[in-house]
């Protein structure tokens, strides 16, 4: 137990009529009572010594991987790190290394068609790569990486832009994480990015910059099965692009870049014959300039949509992209997908909850309002509370559009679910006579991802059948939450069980929660 959980166990044991003597006979007996063998005492801190080694070599590896990924593209070469690693200790562990790399493609079977290593991938290799040397696997591992940081060493212009570069790369990021679940931050963090490089590194070139994603096309399948529908462009491109849909047998290079999975780079849009053009009120001899089409990509390589770029609107002849942009941009898309999914993610634990509680309230009519939060990084440091959606006694639901932020220091009367928040557990409380419940959704790693709040009004506790349906429907929510996060790393394939499932998306994770569902029923048959 951490000391927010073990507090948060006490106070639920002793509730809150208690008096201060008889917690304090509570403290002196627990104090009396709690013994701890050498035996445990030790397990114990070979657990912790076990945890701190593994979170200091998993920070020097990612450590290591930023140093190489200076354009901070999510990714890495693995042909250009093999050939570099192939050089370790005069190139005499080169057995060791292909043996790895083997057992590597086994484990992650699209590098075989991507040849691209991501942060997890690259630690798996040089991890690999270690194991297969005889001697101790902690010090091969710091020799490897002493000999891989000599090999890209950058100067102090280019260190500069890869920090200057990466933090326009994180505010998309946090764009997602503070948004609730709505894309329009994100895109406008992109859109930022973009700008504020041009102006830095990219000799204020005046560019035009789009986001298309791939839907299935349900109107004109004879056009292809799925289309492209641009979602977010510049603000000077919007009477043109926005909400434009694109297909398969129309003018343009974007499906050869979803198809390839490549960048496609034209240096003059005028002679290459294949270019669509939005604006059809633009003059042909001012369709000139440059333009690069970059394939957004998942956590498993699979294409998801596009980031556009021209200069159509720049007056400069020579206005094209140089490589070190290029770069920069194949940085911004990684940065788009992971702020993408993450809302994506939370899309589908708002869906999940949802379907939990359109379970849960024909059943426990002694509930009165369950209002569901999601936790967000917050100021400083701190977190706040997303309350997303509230749910009355009649099963009626208000979707906030905008959610209601909850500030700890502003909500003194809603310190319950920020204590719930801390310790992951199980909080009871009573506010005003009206008795509360907030009950923790928990993230892989065991944080708190989201907060059921449930109120059952003036019952001290719910009727037993009521309590055993409601703790049924939590077990069951946490269950399909836990494999939409699962289901978001790179390593985890999704396993469809029921025929429904095959259906897209957001109503794909409210049926989870009915498979699970269905699964623990046949567990008791």
């Amino acid at each position: 137990l951490t000391l927010p959980q073990f507090v948060q166990l006490m106070d639920n044991f002793v509730g809150e009529d208690i008096s201060l003597p008889t917690v304090k006979r509570l403290t002196a007996f627990i104090k009396g009572e709690y013994k701890q063998t050498k035996e445990e005492k030790m397990k114990q801190l070979e657990k912790v010594r076990r945890m701190s080694h593994v979170a200091q070599r998993r920070q020097l590896l990612e450590t290591l991987f930023d140093k190489w990924d200076s354009n901070a593209r999510g990714s890495l070469d693995l042909e250009e790190v093999v050939a570099v690693l192939s050089r370790f200790q005069g190139g005499m562990g080169k057995v060791a290394l292909m043996k790895a790399r083997r057992q590597l493609c086994s484990q992650y079977p699209q590098l075989s068609r991507v040849g691209k290593l991501s942060p997890k991938a690259f630690q798996t290799f040089l991890e690999l790569i270690a194991s297969e040397f005889t001697g101790n696997e902690d010090e091969t591992i710091d020799n490897l990486v002493r000999f891989l940081t000599t090999r890209v060493e950058k100067s102090h212009t280019e260190s500069l832009q890869s920090s200057v570069r990466r933090k326009w790369l994180q505010d998309i990021q946090q764009a997602a994480e503070t948004s609730g679940t709505s894309m329009e931050p994100v895109y406008k963090a992109v859109f930022k990015a973009l700008s504020q490089d041009m102006e830095a590194h990219g000799d204020n070139k005046r560019i035009s910059a789009y986001i298309a994603l791939l839907e299935e096309n349900q109107l004109s399948p004879e056009q292809g099965q799925v289309l492209l529908r641009y979602v977010a462009c510049t603000a000077d491109d919007a009477p043109y692009v926005l909400n434009q849909v694109l297909h398969r047998d129309m003018k343009g290079v974007s499906f050869a870049v979803i198809d390839q999975g490549k960048p496609i780079y034209v240096p003059k849009v005028e002679l290459h014959g294949n270019i669509h053009f939005w604006n059809s009120d633009r003059p042909v001899e001012e369709r000139k300039g440059s333009l690069l089409v970059l394939p957004l990509h998942d956590a498993r390589w699979r294409v998801f949509g596009i980031l556009g770029l021209d200069t159509l609107q720049d007056q400069c002849e020579k206005s094209i992209f140089l490589t070190h942009e290029i770069t920069f941009y194949e940085g911004v898309c990684h940065a788009f997908s992971k702020a993408y999914h993450h809302i994506c993610m939370r899309e589908n634990v708002l869906q999940v909850a949802v379907t939990a509680l359109d379970w849960l309230y024909p059943r426990t009519p002694s509930i009165h309002t369950v209002a569901t939060h999601l936790v967000t990084p917050g100021k400083d440091k701190n977190y706040a509370l997303c309350k997303m959606i509230t749910t009355d006694n009649t099963g009626q639901k208000e979707m906030h559009g905008s959610p209601v932020v909850l500030l700890r220091e502003e909500n003194l009367l809603r310190d319950y679910l920020f204590k719930c928040t801390d310790s992951s557990e199980v909080t009871l409380t009573s506010i005003h006579g009206e008795h509360h419940i907030a009950v923790p959704l928990h993230d892989l790693s065991g944080q708190t991802l989201g907060i059921f709040d449930i109120s059952i009004g003036q019952h001290k506790k719910l009727p037993p059948e009521e309590q055993r349906d409601l703790q049924k429907m939590l077990k069951i929510a946490q269950a399909a939450c836990t494999e939409i996060l699962q289901r978001s790393l790179e390593e985890t394939e999704p396993t469809h069980v029921l025929e429904a499932e095959r259906v897209a998306n957001v109503r794909h994770a409210g049926i989870l929660f009915h498979r699970f569902m269905l699964q623990e029923l046949r567990e008791c048959v």
